[in-house]
């Protein structure tokens, strides 16, 4: 806790966290229970929760007390006073992006997400929500009304009210409508003491009120001389607006002092916020310069357009950009040749003409700048929010570099007036050059506010001392510019420091005063604001001075693509920068456990961070292995939505191999595991007796049995074989084709469960003109197998074992596609073999293996179709998606006349292989499910078909929506003329 005295931080919190660098315990058992007894929250002490709890998006890293998660205004009110009475510290905590380190501390976490996310009331050009809903999801609900809140940061999809209130948000359109703190209308706080008021323009009237106001009547004359005069000022209190020239200017509303606060100050417990109505219709001229220097002189001209955002573009973040599969197109769109820097300048307004003008005069504004032909428009909504994708994500895109050398936030949002701009980032290059490193720029040209990361290795005491000398003498530039040290992001841990060279040490003092005369025994996010600690303090760092990998964890798959220890596994987990781009609710697979229960464990980021403290000896002895490590993986579905939507690239479900891995070596493979991995060897054996096979769905007892035995849900059937399974035979005597040849891959699902998909396959590739030979093995009658099923269980050699085999066969016709029907096996050959068998004959493999669907819509065959008047809601698989399959899926299907395909935006179904039929992955696997597909399905009309190619998203369609879904490849069958 800190003192109320203005003496400079107590040691207690960099001391707890060095203690947390080498091993994370347990919280207080004694704490934890109290809570459990006296709220209805849900409490999280165990070490993993701490640990994941321990970071946010900056470089810093604070094991906390412990974490809870309240259910209720009146669980905040308990734990707050609980906390008082223990002398615990409190941080009130959103979606943990902070840049700076404002969410991170050695104190009990309230984590607002997951239940304390409503919006309360809509009145007028008024909203009051609850502090823990996103902006997102505000906007959504807000869209009847016709209005929305425009405080947009690049977060918008995970970040909450409460969070952008506490940093004092702004996002891209703040020329337009201003700050978080010029968009608050009031907010209803819970005080240190338990107390609550209502900050508002008209009060509260209170002692506490009248002390502030006479602080900043007494201030007033310093706080308009050392404040800089910028839109973009957002670090320490603002104090402007207890000043009577601050109340004369309309900044006199009280709840303008909370915003930005950080936590400090009080809870906020419901927020009322300024609305503005929509525009509907907007255009975006791109505007390509040849050098980073004329972009940032061009920024004050093309303000004069009145636009509603200049956003910039360098080009590390181009190039980066173009290396990220799901930016490649848009980029490549977006740019004429090769522009140093681009500007996204965006209009918006109800009607296109005047909007097309616009451009027009954009055009016109840049002829006359020397760049006649230098604008790319943007007019079709598409196009404009792939570009609006590409711009949110541009944090995460410069964090995609590999290696210990990252762009570090911690000048990242120094603001100066546009007339400075281009002087400003000259020099500071300069700065960059001079220390031996560069900068990454991108963000809000339109009010001088240009997020610059220069790139540093944050585990080197040299790259760290290194920080510090830029940081002073960035801020010593700003300041000469008469900016603001802090524009977006906060003061955190990062800046709070810097104050007294900022304000000067009577603002220092009248800040240390406010944040004392609200909280004098320093419950609330102690450290921040006042009385910090050194901004490069190691102790505080995610990487501190003891942090190291286990060499003990030997991996079992190829992770050389990334440098660092353990082969680069460390390096590729540590490729999580925190951002939590896999909290969002949006279109899209990631994350679909997190989706499900709104759980930090259960999150792509928590698992991150989980197998980093676990591979840095954080979590204990046992590593990959760990309780800890399992509960967190256990309810990932393998599904490799973050492997494309991570902006950074995570691929998780990869990483779940390793974790598997390690746990089977240490703990041994359970029966369940065993006998679902070796499907594919017992399979052949059970289509000779399906009815015995099938015993279970039909003996009486036998599902309650399987459940007892191998923790197979009674509630669910499973797959049954049939007894005219695929035969390789079939395609023995087929006449080659008038086109060619292609390997069909006869995947165990398809070949025992479901054999008309691979029958349609080879009519609809007859009809194509082709014929399908199929992938047979070299080596004994059993068929091929991807091994998947074997990855599924941490059985790794098992599965090496199948790809080696597979590479084998398909070396026997190595200039032929291979084409297969199942997504989780054919796309297999893509992935995880270049991890099991890497080298350049898995490469070729890769080069050559398409789902048929792929294949079809690439090569376009002239196929003979029959008119089928029918509409087809059609579900992709969560591999389909992330190897950017799913639109082919559709085309394929699009060229059948009169069929309408329609996909259903939809996460992942549940299902996942096995995991649907874990009597204990019931709850999670129905809640994915319910989100979005089996509504989408129930709501089709009964003419309609139901379309999936995976053969668990079939499954869990039958079971929770009742309706029967096909494969794409019977449909294309049926429709042959």
């Amino acid at each position: 806790m800190t003192d109320a005295t203005g003496s400079r931080e107590a040691a207690s919190l960099p001391v707890m966290n060095a203690i947390s660098q080498s091993r994370i315990a347990a919280g207080d058992p004694r704490l934890a229970a109290r809570l459990k007894r006296e709220t209805d929250a849900e409490v999280l002490f165990g070490a993993g929760d701490r640990g994941r709890y321990s970071t946010d998006a900056s470089i810093y890293q604070m094991a906390p007390v412990g974490v809870v998660v309240p259910r209720s205004m009146a669980d905040v009110t308990a734990a707050m006073q609980i906390a008082r009475e223990e002398g615990v510290p409190v941080l009130p905590r959103g979606g943990g992006t902070s840049q700076c380190g404002q969410t991170v501390n050695a104190a009990l976490v309230l984590d607002c997400t997951k239940y304390l996310r409503n919006v309360l009331a809509v009145e007028g050009q008024s909203v009051t929500v609850q502090p823990g809903i996103t902006l997102g999801a505000l906007n959504e609900a807000l869209k009847p009304t016709g209005q929305f809140f425009p405080v947009d940061p690049s977060t918008w999809q995970r970040c909450t009210i409460g969070g952008m209130a506490a940093n004092n948000s702004c996002g891209s359109k703040s020329i337009r409508y201003g700050l978080m703190a010029d968009n608050v209308r009031a907010i209803d706080a819970i005080l240190a003491d338990g107390s609550m008021a209502r900050f508002s323009e008209a009060g509260p009237k209170n002692d506490l009120v009248a002390r502030l106001h006479a602080l900043g009547a007494a201030e007033a004359a310093e706080i308009a001389a050392r404040f800089p005069d910028q839109l973009r000022r957002v670090g320490g209190y603002n104090l402007d607006a207890l000043t009577p020239q601050g109340r004369a200017a309309g900044r006199g509303n009280l709840a303008r002092l909370l915003v930005g606060s950080e936590g400090t100050l009080a809870f906020s417990a419901a927020l009322e916020l300024k609305l503005w109505p929509i525009k509907p219709r907007k255009v975006l001229g791109i505007c390509q310069f040849p050098t980073f220097r004329r972009a940032m002189d061009a920024a004050r001209h093309l303000v004069t357009l009145d636009p509603e955002a200049v956003e910039l573009v360098d080009r590390t973040m181009i190039d980066l950009g173009r290396s990220i599969p799901i930016y490649r197109a848009t980029i490549d769109r977006m740019v004429l040749g090769e522009p140093d820097s681009i500007l996204i300048v965006e209009f918006h307004g109800h009607e296109d003409g005047p909007l097309l003008q616009k451009l027009v005069l954009l055009d016109e504004m840049m002829a006359d700048l020397g760049l006649p032909g230098a604008v790319v428009r943007a007019v079709d909504a598409p196009f404009q929010a792939a570009i609006a994708e590409v711009r949110e994500a541009g944090l995460n895109i410069m964090m995609s570099m590999k290696g210990d050398g990252k762009p570090v936030s911690f000048i990242e949002d120094c603001a100066v007036g546009l007339d400075d701009l281009a002087d400003y980032t000259e020099r500071l290059n300069d700065v960059f050059e001079k220390h031996g490193t560069k900068g990454t720029w991108y963000a809000h040209a339109s009010v001088g506010c240009l997020h610059v990361r220069p790139v540093l290795n944050m585990k080197d005491g040299a790259d760290i001392r290194t920080m510090r000398a830029i940081a002073e003498e960035c801020f010593a530039l700003v300041r000469e510019y008469k900016g603001s040290h802090s524009g977006e992001h906060g003061d955190g841990i990062v800046r709070s420091e810097f104050h007294e060279s900022m304000f000067g040490p009577r603002i220092v003092r009248a800040f240390e005063q406010v944040k004392d005369a609200f909280d004098p025994t320093g419950l609330l996010n102690p450290g921040k604001i006042t009385k910090a600690p050194r901004m490069d303090d190691r102790s505080l760092f995610r990487y501190g001075p003891g942090y190291a990998a286990d060499e003990a964890v030997k991996p079992v798959l190829d992770w050389s693509a990334y440098p660092g220890p353990l082969g680069g596994l460390l390096g590729a987990v540590e490729m999580c920068n925190n951002n939590g781009t896999c909290r969002k609710f949006d279109a899209g697979t990631m994350c679909p456990s997190y989706r499900a229960t709104r759980d930090e464990a259960h999150l792509t980021r928590g698992r991150a961070n989980t197998l980093r403290l676990a591979l840095t000896g954080q979590l204990g002895p046992e590593a990959l292995a760990s309780d800890a490590v399992a509960e967190a993986m256990s309810l990932c579905v393998s599904c490799k939505g973050c492997k494309r939507e991570c902006p950074t690239g995570v691929d998780m479900a990869k990483m779940k191999i390793e974790v598997l891995a390690a746990r089977a070596k240490t703990h041994g493979v359970p029966l369940r595991d065993r006998v679902v991995a070796s499907l594919p060897r017992w399979a052949r054996f059970a289509a000779v007796a399906p009815v015995l096979a099938n015993i279970r769905e039909w003996f009486p007892g036998g599902r309650w049995l399987a459940e007892r035995v191998l923790g197979i849900a009674t509630a669910r059937p499973l797959p049954r074989f049939v007894g005219n399974a695929f035969r390789d035979a079939e395609a023995s005597g087929d006449a080659p084709g008038a086109k060619g040849d292609v390997l069909l891959l006869a995947d165990t699902f398809n070949r025992y469960y479901e054999p008309e998909n691979l029958r349609a396959a080879r009519r609809v590739l007859r009809a194509a003109g082709y014929r399908a030979i199929i992938a047979q093995s070299t080596k004994g009658a059993r068929p091929l197998c991807c091994g998947r099923t074997y990855l599924a269980a941490g059985m790794v050699e098992q599965a090496r074992a199948e790809a080696r085999r597979m590479l084998d066969a398909l070396a026997l016709h190595p200039d032929l596609p291979v084409l297969g029907l199942e997504p989780s096996c054919l796309l297999t050959l893509r992935d995880e073999f270049a991890s099991l068998l890497p080298g350049p004959e898995t490469a070729a493999l890769a080069a050559r293996a398409f789902l048929l669907s792929e294949w079809i819509a690439a090569k376009r065959p002239d196929i003979a179709y029959r008119d089928t008047p029918v509409t087809a809601h059609v579900h992709g698989h969560c591999h389909q998606k992330a190897f950017g399959a799913f639109p082919a899926a559709l085309a394929a299907l699009q060229v059948i006349p009169g069929l309408r395909a329609k996909p259903i935006t939809s996460s992942c179904c549940g299902m996942a292989g096995a995991f649907g039929y874990a009597a204990e992955k019931q709850e999670a696997s129905r809640a994915m499910a319910g989100l979005s597909l089996v509504p989408a399905v129930r709501a089709a009309a009964a003419e309609d078909i139901i379309i999936a190619d995976g053969t668990s998203c079939r499954h869990q369609i039958a079971d929770l929506a009742g309706r029967p879904a096909l494969h794409s490849i019977r449909v294309m069958d049926a429709a042959l003329r």
